[in-house]
């Protein structure tokens, strides 16, 4: 059984009154992902230092195989799929008018780090599936608190995360479209992450 855990999307920010990241986290819950995924769903404030709070204590208590963010972005079109995460370039004001002093998630922590998902192989599968939603890849999640979060859970989980961004809602999809892509994309992210795991095991036991 896989103890995948959380599934966290954003609170309202700007001129996003209503998040579609919250509000397709919740599609998603709805539809759920089988009986032996073990699903914690959060809303994220959008906020720097509540992020860096936050993640480790959620990492904490579910010690999960796997965390999806799951973000909006006004410029998307597409869902996409985020590669990584960046560690410096942070000066966006939060909801609390904040900023990293040293514009950066970890001071001392690597430029850029990866997810152990192979995004490109999840974006083939789910592509291959003929949903309504078109899915694609990216490597920047744009320097504000999605790819701070991102970073931040990245370093916590030795890349056992992943960010999802999702367009605002009807630019195109609807919040039905957008929760049945979520449920896709995971489904296959952790299947991707079950056999990357018989892979490593096996190189452990020869």
């Amino acid at each position: 059984s896989v103890n995948f855990s959380s599934l966290a999307g954003f609170g309202p920010f700007g001129e996003h009154a209503v998040n579609a990241s919250w509000i397709a986290v919740q599609e998603l819950e709805k539809l759920g992902l089988g009986n032996d995924v073990d699903l914690h769903v959060y809303e994220v404030p959008v906020e720097y230092q509540t992020v860096q709070r936050l993640i480790p204590a959620l990492w904490k208590k579910h010690s999960p195989q796997l965390v999806v963010h799951v973000g909006v972005s006004g410029m998307a079109t597409t869902v996409t799929l985020e590669k990584c995460g960046h560690n410096v370039g942070y000066k966006g004001l939060d909801n609390c008018r904040f900023c990293p002093g040293s514009q950066c998630c970890v001071e001392g922590g690597p430029e850029c780090i990866d997810s152990i998902i192979d995004m490109d192989a999840v974006c083939r599968r789910v592509s291959a599936l003929g949903l309504d939603v078109t899915v694609t890849i990216s490597k920047d999640a744009g320097r504000y608190l999605c790819d701070f979060t991102y970073y931040t859970s990245l370093y916590q989980s030795r890349g056992r995360s992943a960010f999802i961004h999702v367009p605002p809602l009807g630019k195109p999809y609807s919040a039905e479209q957008l929760g049945r892509a979520l449920q896709a994309i995971i489904e296959e992210m952790l299947d991707v992450l079950e056999h990357s795991e018989d892979k490593i095991n096996c190189q452990h036991e020869h």
